[in-house]
């Protein structure tokens, strides 16, 4: 969560972000590349870890009915998040000129996936989340228009009407990747020291089968890598894995560290304070509301430096005008300055909005 504030800053405030996707390896320098590829852990880690939190709410005596209300509901109250609240964070206007489906989107709707296969054994459901994961790249040549098609599989923008809405989180592979989380919560039930050592190997083995299936270039991404100008450009060449929807590679390359990290760090117990706990009990507060923060900041730092902050509304990485003036935007270092602002900030808010879920127990608490 921390580094995800990363990837938002960067939208709202670096130079490069006005100018081009920092993937962009005839453009890009390794430190623009970097700091964005870093922030590709976030969704995939998201999205594993609402299945396995779900897995865990079931164990706290609940049955499939109750399991599935509770999906559903919540999945359905991101998604009206995403299209209100978020909207409007994004682009600090409220006529709907550009519609985003994002991350909420594809959480709430995965979550509402969830709702109706958690039903399923635990063995299908694994089945069916494996094969989403690793054949969902066979349908990348395929050439459909409609907004069915891109929900599903393919990123695009569908004008209409002097609007538009993007379809920015197509929902396959991600429901496979909320249902595989769900699923390895009964492996989370193991005792101390085998968990620890399923999850290292777990760890290992993905992150040995993405430079496996990576590296042989035959499938897995729908662009291959290539030798680059220099050894390094190859190396990112090697992991500009495509995250809209995510690719196998890029599942791979993201889930297997990050359980392998899970593994490393089960025996690590943190204070109440600490930040990663503090953020941690309020994360849908803090997405939110560190993309208010992050905008607001990168608002004045326009208005101070053109005297006009509405370009940001939204910015070019959020669907805005590429290079709205000349030389738009501020260096990486800005960038940095910003993100470590918004999370000094908002640690104390968090913390406090944690005490207050701590102390109450009014039932809208457990929506945000």
């Amino acid at each position: 969560m921390i580094i995800m504030a990363l990837d938002h800053v960067r939208d709202f405030t670096n130079s490069a972000a006005a100018s081009f996707a920092p993937e962009d390896l005839s453009r890009t320098t390794a430190a623009i590349f970097l700091t964005r590829w870093i922030t590709h852990f976030c969704a995939p880690v998201f999205m594993f870890s609402a299945g396995l939190g779900a897995y865990f709410w079931k164990q706290h005596g609940h049955n499939n009915a109750a399991l599935s209300r509770f999906l559903a509901t919540r999945g359905l109250w991101l998604v009206v998040l995403e299209f209100t609240i978020m909207q409007f964070a994004l682009t600090f206007r409220a006529d709907y000129a550009l519609v985003i489906a994002n991350v909420l989107w594809a959480l709430g709707a995965s979550m509402i996936a969830l709702a109706v296969i958690c039903w399923l054994p635990v063995s299908v459901i694994s089945f069916l989340a494996l094969a989403m994961i690793g054949l969902h790249n066979l349908a990348d040549k395929v050439s459909n228009p409609s907004l069915l098609w891109a929900v599903l599989h393919r990123q695009a923008a569908f004008p209409f009407q002097g609007h538009a809405l993007v379809i920015a989180y197509p929902l396959v592979p991600w429901i496979g990747v909320m249902a595989l989380g769900y699923c390895f919560g009964a492996l989370m039930q193991l005792d101390a020291d085998q968990r620890r050592q399923f999850l290292i190997r777990s760890g290992l083995a993905i992150t040995a089968a993405f430079l496996l299936v990576r590296g042989l270039n035959v499938y897995g991404d729908p662009t291959p890598w290539t030798t680059q100008r220099s050894p390094l450009f190859t190396v990112l060449s090697f992991l500009n894995t495509a995250k809209y929807p995510p690719s196998l590679d890029f599942l791979l390359m993201t889930l297997g560290p990050a359980i392998l990290a899970l593994g490393l760090l089960d025996r690590v117990r943190l204070s109440a304070s600490n930040p990663v706990v503090v953020f941690g009990r309020v994360p849908l507060f803090y997405y939110m509301g560190h993309f208010y923060l992050a905008h607001l900041l990168a608002f004045g730092l326009a208005y101070a430096r053109y005297g006009m902050p509405g370009l940001l509304n939204p910015p070019a990485a959020i669907g805005g005008a590429r290079q709205p003036v000349p030389a738009y935007g501020f260096d990486l270092w800005v960038t940095y300055l910003v993100w470590i602002t918004v999370v000094v900030i908002m640690y104390p808010v968090c913390r406090w909005y944690a005490g207050v879920k701590q102390r109450r127990r009014d039932w809208w608490l457990s929506y945000l």
